[in-house]
């Protein structure tokens, strides 16, 4: 096939139509690259190039690195606190969470207040239905309507969807009904001849595994049953006239109450829509087809498709695994497990796993816990939980078993272990059928030869066949307990938590620790992508080493336990939590979309189950934290403050050395300008006194010629006066020509006297132009003095320099630094004045806010340029819990979240690669600690103020 970017481009679908057969088939050759006998060229092809390839950054190995851990790691972390929305029980359980020191309570008092809850809600609903007259049906899982309308909403547990999956393919991994198809829903009245809630007590023998996979809580129901007690503890109320039962299980560190009605699941369909079944019933020609099809496949114990008892007509069993199927939100939920944690939902104690390889005194483990069995404590065990060949003559594989009686007597070890199928056991020593067995131990064992699922095997075989063992300590009215719940921020890296739980001792006990997550099976399908596994560690307060370390656990991951004896005092745990994604598993958000419009009532059911859960580990700050924040941040802002006002100090200072530096510089200018203009004008004094010299001179010289003008006047007057003889024909000649006046006959000297009155002093301002004094009466107005303006500058002044005997132009106006004395330094001197507190805020809020504006815009996300972790980068929160169970005295327990001025210490075990390559950080990480205690303490202060009093005021 031509692949689509490379066909030719043919005709249109009309044409096409129209087209013979002949040319198309024509056409198709020439497709083909065959010419027709009509054609004369192929048709061109089309290619579309590709586009070029993008060249790889290229940048140092170290910023890769870094660039990659940026990517990896979310830029959003957090969890999401509730999928329902406005969900206001979620809200009051956040609320009523308790914060800050918790104090103990009697280990049984939560279940007490839970069975008589239960109890009480039993009365209620009996008191209902008698009043109209009705049985009971449970509107929150009623199994029949969910069966018939095929929602399986009981069945199944909430999933997400790929677009990769077939939703048709039964056998796909994201199909998680389990393939539970069961015919039909019936009442116990219905159902058995003669039902009974117990036929001769609950115990192991009666317990009969259904098709569903958890053996892991049939063992430990197998394990209760042989404790006369417990199981009536957990079926507190019933009915079974109305139709409604109560149950109670532990769950996340308290009891919790669930009710039920009675229906349960059938294997074969009813009567009417029945096929096969029918018609092998009809083709014997009975009577009563109909009631005989009954009585053969749907009535007793036999008939039901889950778990049964072994009496035809006992129901406390299918019932109970109900409403366990019912509190985990359907009977998946309870699809495989550990007998541990069954164990622990059943009667509320501490499950720890034991590895039989890490046994380090067997005889200590046979006398002081094996022999305590029923008593103090309860065992489950399992085998080949790595895989193996499948059977270990007549062990199973993967499978869970229950340890029922421990007895030693005539210097032989046997303990009695049960299968929960009811069938399949040891095919070894002290099998049934075996050598060993002889009738004086068949009597004092009271065993008797059968395959009901119950064997005997020596202590040795035990060891040696299973892997593990489950022990649960059982706590009475004499144990009291206190817990306190938190969540945490998991990184990819493995390491102790910064986060820290502290309880404390009133008196020296004996105490069970228990770490725990959140039983997820509670809210299937909203569990995320994250698993996790928790350990922790116990130091008493004030001491580096630690006192003991949580028993790890393989198989059972939802808590780890320590018991030990301790002294009264102050004892701090520390938590290491290491997770692991799961890139097959949905995100919470995929679930809500992929539920939200078929399934709203599963969703709504699971969603409020997941909100109260999480509402455990909402952080609710303290008093006392509320107090160190508040402190730390005046401590923060203080210290900006400080910083700041340093810093604008420091601008202060430069700033003022900078004018003081340009304020000498411009000193010594004018002292160097004050020099030139001083030898200026020296040097103009003494050449304005030489030419005065020479005006005196010239002046001398013309008062001589005036004083001989006058005389030869004088003397040409004399003259006339003695020609009297003529006198009478001069005055006739004078009478008629005016007499001639003496200042207009030396015209040239007046010049002279205006030129003389023109000359500057030269300790006078330069006077008016003689050209000025010469036309007083110029009717002319003068001109107006011109002054210099921003926009237009002052004109030029013409100085003439052709006449060397001009007189020089005035003096221009002196510099302003001219108004400062050189023998006055006090500005030099002054010292830096402090700076003000709103300055100083000012001046953070500015760079706040400059800080601020110089960030970039985000980009928008482009999904090509994304990596698989920038587009699903690692976000794993936990929410754990802290328990610690006391006897013979008072504890409490409180979370101790890290300060964020604080940096981790990086806590390494003693038995860690590492722990030696890092002593000599941790002693100096210590050291330093030490020492910000005792500055804290206030050994500090007096330097701290002698350092604010020589910073309050800086000379220059």
């Amino acid at each position: 096939m031509i692949p689509h970017r490379f066909r030719p481009r043919g005709p249109g679908p009309k044409q096409q139509q129209q087209q013979p057969r002949d040319a198309r088939s024509e056409a198709g050759s020439a497709v083909s690259g065959r010419s027709g006998p009509d054609q004369a060229k192929d048709v061109p092809m089309v290619l579309i190039p590709q586009p070029p390839a993008k060249k790889p950054k290229k940048i140092a190995p170290q910023a890769a690195i870094d660039e990659f851990w940026a990517k990896f790691n979310s830029k959003t972390p957090g969890i999401a606190e509730t999928v329902l929305p406005k969900n206001v029980y979620a809200k009051k359980a956040r609320e009523q969470q308790p914060k800050g020191t918790i104090r103990p309570e009697p280990a049984v008092k939560s279940y007490e207040e839970a069975a008589q809850n239960c109890k009480d809600k039993v009365a209620k609903i009996v008191k209902e239905c008698r009043r109209v007259n009705q049985k009971y049906r449970d509107p929150h899982f009623d199994i029949e309507f969910d069966l018939k309308w095929g929602k399986k909403d009981c069945l199944t547990m909430l999933s997400g969807k790929k677009d990769d999956v077939d939703d048709d393919d039964d056998d796909s991994m994201w199909n998680f009904d389990f393939g539970f198809s069961p015919g039909s829903v019936k009442r116990v009245g219905d159902i058995f001849e003669d039902p009974k809630f117990y036929i001769g007590g609950a115990n192991a023998n009666d317990i009969r595994q259904g098709r569903d996979g958890d053996c892991w809580f049939m063992a430990a129901l197998c394990t209760l049953g042989n404790k006369a007690d417990l199981i009536p503890k957990v079926c507190v109320a019933r009915d079974e006239q109305v139709g409604v039962y109560g149950f109670v299980f532990h769950r996340d560190g308290e009891w919790v109450s669930e009710i039920i009605d009675d229906k349960l699941y059938l294997t074969k369909p009813d009567y009417d829509e029945s096929w096969i079944e029918r018609n092998l019933i009809e083709d014997r020609q009975r009577i009563n087809s109909e009631e005989d099809y009954r009585k053969i496949y749907q009535s007793g114990s036999g008939a039901l498709y889950f778990a049964q008892c072994e009496d035809p007509n006992e129901t406390w069993l299918p019932l109970l695994e109900k409403a366990y199927a019912k509190a985990h939100g359907d009977y998946a939920a309870i699809e495989g497990g550990s007998t541990g944690e069954g164990l622990e939902d059943l009667t509320g104690g501490v499950t720890t796993e034991i590895f039989s390889t890490d046994i380090l005194d067997k005889e200590y483990f046979w006398n002081e816990e094996l022999m305590n069995v029923n008593k103090d404590f309860l065992f489950g065990c399992a085998a080949g939980i790595f895989w193996g060949r499948g059977n270990r003559k007549g062990i199973y594989e993967g499978h869970a078993y229950s340890i029922l009686k421990a007895v030693e007597m005539d210097g032989q070890r046997l303990v009695l272990v049960r299968n929960p199928w009811g069938e399949g056991e040891w095919h070894g020593p002290w099998s049934d059928g075996s050598k060993e067995w002889t009738p004086e131990w068949m009597q004092k064992l009271d065993h008797r030869f059968g395959d009901d699922g119950a064997f005997w095997m020596s202590y040795d075989d035990l060891l040696k066949k299973y892997e593990t063992f489950d022990r649960t300590r059982l706590f009475n009215d004499e144990w009291k307990v206190t817990q306190q719940w938190t969540s945490l921020q998991v990184p990819w890296t493995v390491g102790y938590q910064d986060t820290e739980f502290h309880f404390t001792l009133e008196n020296a006990a004996s105490v069970v620790i228990v770490l725990s997550q959140l039983d997820q099976r509670y809210f299937c399908g909203l569990e995320g992508q994250y698993n996790f596994e928790l350990s922790f560690r116990v130091h008493k307060a004030g001491e580096e080493d630690y006192i003991v370390r949580s028993h790890g656990n393989y198989w059972m991951r939802r808590s780890v336990t320590a018991e030990l004896d301790l002294e009264a005092g102050e004892y701090h745990v520390l938590m290491k939590v290491e997770a692991e994604k799961n890139d097959y598993g949905y995100s919470v958000e995929d679930v809500i979309r992929s539920n939200a419009k078929d399934r709203r009532d599963k969703l709504m059911r699971i969603g409020l189950a997941y909100d109260m859960a999480m509402a455990k580990g909402k952080v609710v700050e303290t008093e006392d934290e509320k107090k160190a924040r508040k402190a730390y941040e005046a401590k923060k802002k203080a210290k900006a403050k400080k910083e700041m006002k340093e810093k604008l100090m420091k601008e202060k200072k430069k700033r003022r050395h900078v004018e003081n530096r340009d304020l000498r510089k411009q000193r010594a200018a004018n002292a160097k300008r004050k020099e030139k203009e001083k030898a200026r004008m020296e040097k103009r004094k003494a050449k304005e006194a030489e030419e005065a010299k020479k005006d005196e001179a010239k002046d001398e010289k013309k008062e001589e010629k005036k004083e001989d003008v006058q005389a030869e006047i004088a003397e040409e007057i004399k003259k006339q006066d003695e020609t009297t003889e003529s006198a009478t024909e001069v005055k006739s000649e004078v009478k008629d020509e005016p007499k001639p006046e003496i200042k207009d006959e030396p015209k040239p000297e007046v010049k002279e006297e205006a030129k003389e009155e023109s000359k500057p002093e030269v300790k006078e301002e330069p006077k008016e132009t003689p050209k000025e004094d010469t036309k007083p009466s110029d009717p002319t107005p003068p001109a107006t003095e011109t002054k210099p303006t921003p926009d237009q500058p002052a004109p030029p002044t013409d100085i003439p320099t052709s006449d060397p005997n001009a007189p020089l132009p005035p003096l221009p106006p002196p510099p302003p630094f001219d108004d400062f004395d050189d023998d006055d330094l006090s500005d030099l001197n002054s010292v830096v004045s402090d700076i003000s507190s709103s300055a100083v805020s000012d001046a953070i809020l500015d760079a706040k806010l400059a800080a601020d504006a110089s960030l970039p815009p985000p980009l928008p996300p482009n999904d090509d340029d994304e990596d698989e972790f920038e587009r699903d980068p690692w976000n794993a929160v936990a929410v754990v819990g802290l328990r610690v169970y006391c006897k013979g005295s008072g504890v409490t327990v409180k979370v101790c979240r890290p300060r964020e001025w604080e940096e981790g210490e990086g806590k390494l075990d003693l038995d860690d690669s590492a722990a030696d390559a890092t002593k000599d950080v941790v002693e100096k990480v210590e050291e330093e600690k030490r020492e910000e205690s005792k500055v804290a303490k206030g050994e500090g202060d007096e330097k701290k103020s002698e350092g604010e009093s020589e910073g309050s005021v800086v000379v220059v």
